[in-house]
């Protein structure tokens, strides 16, 4: 199967709300997407396989360092690296934007989600207490942090 890493544009905004709204209790909403989207400091990258959209993630950038905001993989495409994919795409192009940390929120119950991340070379730094709403539930704070010698030019 091939996968399309590309940068998100305005034509992606509704898959990326649907899987959005199907992943979330608390949907970002288009509008907030296509802003997010469009900020040239933000990298926002969805996964394009056979024409549609299989998943997304994006990433804020400021002073070296980046905010991982989004990722989701619709549900019928899960465990086919999808997210791997995207990760290592939003990376490569963070790192060429000289971020040299990524930091990351991610509830305490999703399992799933943190052991990819764990793969991924991110680890536990804190908790964020009653982080996230419907159901009100902790955040864990995860970080992966790369030496500056490590970016790619």
């Amino acid at each position: 199967m091939d996968f399309l890493i590309r940068p998100m544009e305005e034509r992606d905004i509704d898959e990326v709300e649907s899987i959005e709204k199907k992943t979330f209790s608390v949907p970002w909403s288009a509008t907030s997407f296509l802003d997010a989207s469009q900020k040239s400091d933000n990298i926002y990258l969805v996964c394009e396989i056979e024409g549609s959209i299989a998943g997304y993630c994006g990433v804020w950038t400021v002073l070296g360092e980046g905010n991982i905001t989004n990722v989701a993989v619709a549900e019928n495409f899960r465990r086919r690296g999808v997210a791997r994919s995207l990760f290592d795409e939003m990376e490569r192009q963070a790192r060429a934007k000289a971020v040299d940390i990524f930091f990351l929120e991610v509830r305490t119950s999703n399992e799933a989600a943190r052991k990819l991340y764990e793969s991924l070379g991110y680890k536990q730094i804190g908790i964020r207490k009653r982080f996230y709403e419907r159901p009100v539930e902790d955040a864990i704070v995860m970080s992966k942090m790369y030496n500056k010698t490590q970016r790619e030019e």
